[in-house]
């Protein structure tokens, strides 16, 4: 065992993400058009994205995959290992191959590299050497050069790994330029989660339809409590005409309780209520509940009629923050 202090320790650590970063920095100044080549054809490709790899290399490949998928860039991750046991049909003639290895000799890439020869399915690769057979069956081969890995042996895959990591990310972010990805694409293939709920919209969550508390203007207020009650929504909204008149909430039950019994829905709301539009996010629509400090919000659409609501409660259990 050997003796190394915690202050050695720490400062290896720290020398090797600097090595690492240095890396990544000298490997920018060298992007080159196959970067741009090798986007044109992902790009213009109608076939899944297929990217292979085996080791540390596969586990880069199936992150770099994942994230082209991500995007609604259709791709999966190919195993080399079992490419030749009858996954080499996940690559279609329409497909383009990105096939990671940093020696660019894996002998397991080697029939995933005979089939795309065969079938004239385009190539590209991360590796390290140029003269590689992978860079050689490639038709656009990016590679960074021989890199010394931070492992202190120089045997475990650290800073190539990284390199082809960050070289797949740079691939990822430079597609989402050319195709033009907005937030709400990116929702869509991120329906669950924080990021999920970062981008639902109002529709997602409102209530609609029979959920609805609706009243006339000249419903009793005896109906109302009533109606209030079961919708389980702390407040009714009041239509008239088709179009909304007004909201009756909580706050307007306290005001009027002392004569509450003798009075109807279009004496008891609130008119002018505020709206949103079933087109916004849903954070806009909880931002606007706390600053206003109300719990529900009536959602309408250009010409005031009602098409749904809102509560805040709707909002949380769907993890929306603001």
């Amino acid at each position: 065992m050997i003796d190394v202090s915690d202050e050695d320790i720490l400062k290896i650590c720290r020398d090797a993400i600097v090595s690492e970063a240095n890396a990544l920095l000298d490997f920018s100044e060298k992007i080159d058009d196959k970067i741009l080549k090798s986007l044109h054809l992902i790009k213009n490709s109608t076939g899944p994205l297929v990217v292979v790899g085996i080791g540390k290399s596969g586990l880069v490949a199936r992150k770099i995959s994942s994230s082209f998928s991500s995007i609604g860039q259709p791709s999966l991750f190919l195993h080399a290992a079992e490419a030749s046991h009858g996954d080499l049909g996940q690559i279609s003639k329409d497909s383009v191959v990105l096939a990671l290895s940093n020696s660019g000799e894996t002998s397991e890439l080697f029939q995933v590299m005979s089939f795309c020869l065969e079938y004239n399915i385009p190539i590209i690769s991360i590796t390290a050497n140029d003269d590689s057979t992978l860079a050689k069956s490639s038709e656009i081969a990016i590679t960074y050069g021989k890199l010394e890995e931070v492992c202190p042996n120089g045997l475990a895959p650290t800073t190539t790994t990284t390199l082809s990591l960050a070289i797949g990310d740079a691939l990822v972010v430079g597609l989402i330029n050319m195709i033009g990805s907005e937030p709400e694409d990116f929702h869509k293939y991120h329906p669950g989660g924080k990021l999920g709920a970062k981008f639902l919209k109002v529709a997602d969550l409102m209530h609609v339809d029979d959920a609805l508390p609706i009243v006339a203007p000249d419903t009793p207020m005896s109906e109302v409590v009533i109606t209030i009650s079961e919708k389980s929504l702390g407040m009714a909204v009041v239509i008239e005409n088709g179009k909304i008149h007004g909201v009756i909430s909580d706050g307007d039950l306290r005001r009027n309780a002392k004569n509450l019994w003798n009075l109807n829905a279009s004496e008891v709301c609130s008119t002018n209520p505020i709206t949103i539009n079933a087109s916004q996010y849903a954070t806009q629509a909880l931002k606007l509940m706390n600053s206003r400090e109300i719990t529900c919000c009536v959602v309408a659409n250009e010409d005031n009629e009602l098409t749904g609501v809102l509560h805040i409660h709707d909002c949380l259990r769907a993890g929306v923050t603001s």
